[in-house]
């Protein structure tokens, strides 16, 4: 344990750091200072993290119940532990993406998008990100109060997409997506739902038609129903 701590604090130390660096910083710094502190200092850190590698940290966070940042007494949870050791590990890409497009263990393709949202560059984010946005897997989350909710997988996905605070975390701005896609970097990205959008944009507006025209829905159907009886 004692080899596990004097690890995380060597590479907490920015004096003279010299390891791998994510956006040009030092990993483990892409999390705010007071949470690092509470993560070394918790139970679930000092005997459920030590010598996890990227295996084994893949079984650990199979076991996890829920997603959150810190809570009660900002007390972290294991969610953001096991997002601080892999910012220690830093796995390879691929690994990560295993992690994250598995269909077995929700959590750890949870756990991953997070990992994606602060590490990966703006475009990579974007690509990996979205095909979640249709991941309808229900999550549970431990507010800051202690108590919990429930969250669906593209709910969270799009919190990462959007918001600058998520899981105690504060979040690297991304650019606005149109402008990756006028810079030709993304292509444009067509909704799930593209279609369902369509047939009712087309309802509504042979409806507006319909009223301009003074006929109301019910005195459509009547005169269809007439004419299909006069013609039929």
């Amino acid at each position: 344990m004692s080899t596990h701590q004097t690890d995380a604090s060597r590479m907490l130390d920015s004096r003279g750091y010299t390891g791998p660096t994510i956006h040009n910083t030092n990993p483990l710094h892409l999390l705010e200072k007071p949470v690092r502190d509470r993560i070394t200092e918790s139970y679930y850190w000092k005997e459920q993290c030590f010598a996890l590698n990227a295996a084994t940290l893949c079984d650990k966070a199979a076991q996890l119940t829920y997603i959150g940042g810190t809570y009660g007494q900002q007390k972290p949870t294991p969610f953001l532990c096991l997002l601080f050791k892999l910012l220690q590990l830093l796995p390879e890409k691929d690994i990560i993406l295993l992690y994250l497009r598995q269909r077995e263990f929700k959590y750890l393709s949870a756990l991953a998008a997070f990992y994606v949202r602060l590490t990966f560059e703006n475009t990579e984010v974007f690509r990996v990100l979205e095909p979640l946005l249709g991941d309808w897997r229900k999550l549970r989350r431990r507010t800051r109060d202690g108590g919990w909710r429930l969250v669906w997988m593209d709910q969270f996905v799009d919190d990462l997409l959007v918001k600058d605070r998520v899981c105690a975390t504060s979040l690297r701005k991304l650019p606005n997506r149109m402008v990756l896609e006028d810079l030709g970097q993304l292509e444009v990205r067509v909704s799930p739902l593209g279609e369902e959008i369509e047939e009712i944009d087309g309802e509504d507006e042979e409806n507006a038609q319909s009223r301009e025209s003074g006929i109301s829905d019910d005195e459509v159907v009547e005169v269809n129903g007439s004419e299909q009886e006069r013609y039929g």
